[in-house]
Parts: C-alpha cells; structure tokens; sequence
C-alpha cells in the first residue's frame, strides 16, 4: 500500500507515550480497543473464517475513530484496498487455523526459485553430469512415475543437477513440454524455523503443496534431502510429512525432484514402499579426475571474483589429485571445491593482511621501546644505546619486509 512501517511504528510509538501513565491495579482495554476487537470478530465471520487474524483486526481499527485508526488513515489505509490486499494475498484460502498468516505466498517464503537464481547469474554454472540431465528430464517428461529421485554420495553434485535443469530452462535447452516449467528448492530450513506448535510444519508444507498444484504443473518442487521428511512433524498425533506428498503424488499433481544418499533411501524411503514407487531412481556417481578437473574449470571465474586472486590451472588439477589422495573420506568434486577454496582464502588473507614476520619484528620493535622507556629512568646509558641500536637495526628490516610486502601486493 506504500506505507512506511517505520514511520506507523514510530508515531504508535508517540501516541501510547502520551497516555497517562497509571501504576498498580488491574488492567483493561479501553473502550476503543474492545470496540475494534469486536468488530474484527464480526468480521472474521462475515468472511467465513474461523479465527480472527491480524487482516481482521487491521479491518476492525479501521472501523473505529481514535488515534490509531486515525494514523493508519494518514498514511494511507483505507477498508477498500486492505480488502483488496487481503483477497490477493489469500488466493480464496479461509482463516482456518491460529497460524493462518504462515500460510500465505508459501511457495515464496518456504522455497527458492532457481529459475530467477539463474537468471540472475547467482547460480554457479554447472559444468558435465549431461547423461544425468537428461535421464532426469526424460523422467519428467513421463506421463505417470514422473518424479526423479537422485541418489549419490554427499558431495559429488546432485543439487548441481537441479541447478542445471534450471539453467537449461532458462536457455530453452530442454523439450518442449518443459520450456514453462519453474524450478522452486523446497527450503527445509525455513519450513521447519519456528514452527513451534503442534501441527504447524505441517500446516506450512500443505500451503506449498497447495500452491504447487494450484500451478498445474507448471511447477516442479526438488526436495534435497528428502529422507528428512519421511516420519518429519509426525508426533504427537500430527501427520507425517511423506504422507502430505503421496496423494498429490498419487494423483500426478506434484511433480518432484528429490535427492538423497544410498545409505538414506534405503534406510527411510525403502521402508514405505507406497512412496518409493512414485520415485524413478537416478544413480549419481562420483566424477573421475578429468570431470572433477573441468567442473573446477567452469567454477574457477566465480572464486576468483569473490576472492581476487588468479587461479592457475596447476592449482585446479592440483585440488583434485591432492583432495582425492588424501580426502579420502569425502567426494569430487565437493572435496576439491572446497580445497580451491581454502587456499584462495589463505592466499588472499595474506595479501589483506600483514606478513608474519613483518608482524613479528613491529611487535619487537614495541616491545624494545617499551623497555627503552624503562630504562631512561634508570639513568643507564649504556644499555639505552644497545637497545637504540637494536631498533634502529629493525626499523631498517620493516621498511625491507614493508616494501616488499606492497610490491608484492602491487603485482597480484
């Protein structure tokens, strides 16, 4: 509505600062709070809903004649657009829990749209895995089973695959019957944040549900670590979080991409065979060497940029070979991404940061003025003059180490 809520805040602010102030007793809403309570309840069931939200109460303060709703009014509320907004925002869904607000433009809040990641360039470029890509969407263009499942050990780039797809939509490099589609990454981390109440995790994966097959499959949900929400939310009498997918996914009105580790499938999803069946397994090996080397390559651009150093191609085959001699307990090209990485970091530090040993003679040349300091009282030249000469030796070192230091800055 363009509305600044900073200002509302601050002028509320002002309003309840010059009520009187009165200590001890009970307290008790003010005749115009009660009054706009109870036309936010007639509200609420004028729209059918059964609990009062916050879009009611707003409605309910714009009813009334006292300081609030007079503010609301000076910065631009008024019934007619708050109904408009309400309406729009809703998208014919009814207040029909106390969490309601949860619930609205869920896609939005609780998953990532790769597709605008893509465009916009904040992905990174996904360099081989072409046989896997299209395995992928030749299972997505499937008329029935058209949810691909990936299956891999952590690190050696499933997520990747997603972010492909996405750029191959982006670019039209896909069949026809895909070139509409939208990649959304359902966010488990927001999902699961703050859903303190019982049923609330739920409520807010139902709402995504909601609106993904409200897009007639326009929309394609992946679902990284998708083992996590077998049993997920399901205390407490609470429905389980597979069991919200599987009619959806029975009746073909969600299509999903999941992923997860050979030791997770068989540990949680082999164990309900009715969601098992509506997955196609697509087995994600780790890449050799010479993959690994040229995922590196495609990548490297955008480690440079960030760290502002130039890496060499040595340095590329060396992060693979090294990581995959003695990383052994991780995976390409996870291992050596995260290798380059260190070492861009480590060898930028150093060129923000003061050299060692540039370090090491100031802290002695400090360390040197302060027993000069000591010694001036103690009125004995002799030793005065050695510790003089010690420094100036030293001064003489910084300015060595400091010039070549910013030369060295200089030529990177």
């Amino acid at each position: 509505m363009g509305a600044n809520p900073d200002i509302i805040a601050k002028a509320n602010g002002s309003i309840l600062q010059s009520l009187p102030k009165v200590s001890g007793g009970n307290i008790h809403l003010s005749n115009n709070a009660q009054k706009s309570i109870a036309e936010s309840i007639s509200i609420s069931k004028k729209m059918k809903d059964d609990f009062v939200s916050i879009e009611h109460l707003i409605l309910g303060i714009l009813k009334g004649s006292d300081n609030t709703s007079q503010l609301l009014k000076d910065n631009g509320f008024n019934t007619k657009d708050v109904m408009a907004i309400i309406k729009s925002l809703r998208n014919g869904q009814h207040v029909t829990s106390a969490n309601q607000e949860e619930t609205y433009n869920a896609l939005n809040k609780y998953a990532i749209n790769l597709n605008e990641r893509a465009e916009t360039g904040k992905l990174d470029p996904v360099i081989g895995r072409d046989d896997e890509i299209r395995r992928v969407l030749q299972i997505l263009t499937r008329r029935t089973k058209n949810n691909p499942i990936l299956i891999g050990e952590p690190g050696v780039g499933k997520t990747a695959i997603a972010e492909g797809i996405a750029h191959r939509i982006i670019r039209g490099d896909v069949p026809e019957n895909l070139k509409d589609k939208l990649i959304f990454s359902l966010d488990m981390g927001a999902l699961i944040a703050g859903a303190k109440y019982k049923g609330e995790f739920e409520e807010r994966l139902k709402a995504v549900v909601k609106e993904v097959v409200s897009e007639d499959g326009r929309i394609v949900l992946f679902i990284d670590e998708i083992h996590t929400l077998v049993g997920a939310g399901g205390g407490q009498g609470a429905m389980d979080a597979a069991n919200i997918l599987k009619p959806a996914l029975a009746r073909g009105e969600l299509r999903a991409v999941g992923a997860t580790t050979l030791d997770e499938y068989q540990k949680y999803f082999e164990q309900d065979k009715a969601l098992e069946r509506r997955f196609q397994k697509v087995t994600i090996d780790e890449p050799n060497n010479e993959d690994a080397i040229s995922i590196l390559r495609g990548i490297k651009e955008k480690y440079e940029n960030h760290h502002k150093v130039q890496i060499k191609d040595e340095a590329i085959i060396a992060s693979v070979e090294l990581s995959k001699r003695y990383i052994t307990e991780r995976f390409l090209p996870d291992k050596a991404i995260d290798l380059m990485d260190e070492a861009a970091s480590k060898l930028r530090m150093e060129i923000n940061s003061k050299p060692e040993e540039l370090d090491e003679v100031e802290r002695k040349i400090m360390q040197l003025e302060i027993e000069r300091e000591a010694i001036k009282r103690e009125n004995d030249n002799q030793k005065e003059k050695a510790i003089k000469k010690e420094i100036a030796n030293l001064s003489e070192i910084k300015s060595s180490l400091l010039a070549k230091w910013e030369a060295e800055k200089k030529s990177r």
